[in-house]
């Protein structure tokens, strides 16, 4: 192997995996609680292929939950290493599983692409803790099965409100510690 090759670098392209079907479960640990999610893989086959993989690789570790919203929309944003909502795993890929024609478009336990347009997807997802009637534009890649009083317990704290009123960082920080 090079000496500058970086793909075992938490962060780095993930190594192609087997695909995988059906609906494999993740629990996300938290320092505010455990969340369990179902994933549709066979629905969105590329996106949870690459949340595997991440998680895999260490890729949440540490990650901090960066963006909460609590007027309009109701998510909790994460999976960005720098905090910012800017940073991603250094590769992108496109949309599957669009909730067109679904009202509303987000409901209450819909986990989702973060994304800053068509074919921006890396590492960034948000949690939906009240349905949320969002533009059908984030692939939808799981359901959140168990935890939903976790994300409830850090929406009620509110935000800073950074981007605006009701937008922001949360008040009550939001860690993952661990995605197995």
């Amino acid at each position: 192997m090079p000496a500058d090759d970086d793909s075992t670098r938490p962060g780095a392209a993930p190594h192609p995996q087997p695909t995988i079907l059906g609906r494999p479960h993740v629990t996300v640990y938290t320092d505010q609680g455990r969340l369990g999610i179902d994933l549709a893989a066979d629905a969105a086959p590329c996106t949870v292929n690459s949340f595997l993989a991440l998680a895999r690789a260490g890729f949440f570790t540490g990650i901090q939950c960066h963006r909460l919203t609590t007027e309009g929309i109701y998510v909790l944003q994460c999976g960005d290493p720098t905090g910012t909502g800017a940073g991603g795993p250094g590769y992108r890929f496109d949309d599957e599983n669009l909730p067109v024609g679904q009202q509303p478009a987000y409901p209450r336990g819909t986990v989702a692409m973060a994304n800053g347009g068509p074919g921006t997807n890396g590492s960034q997802f948000f949690l939906v803790y009240r349905d949320s009637d969002i533009d059908p534009n984030y692939s939808v890649f799981g359901t959140v099965t168990t935890g939903l009083d976790v994300l409830e317990k850090v929406a009620a704290a509110g935000t800073d409100d950074a981007n605006g009123p009701g937008d922001g960082r949360p008040k009550r920080e939001i860690t993952i510690s661990q995605v197995r």
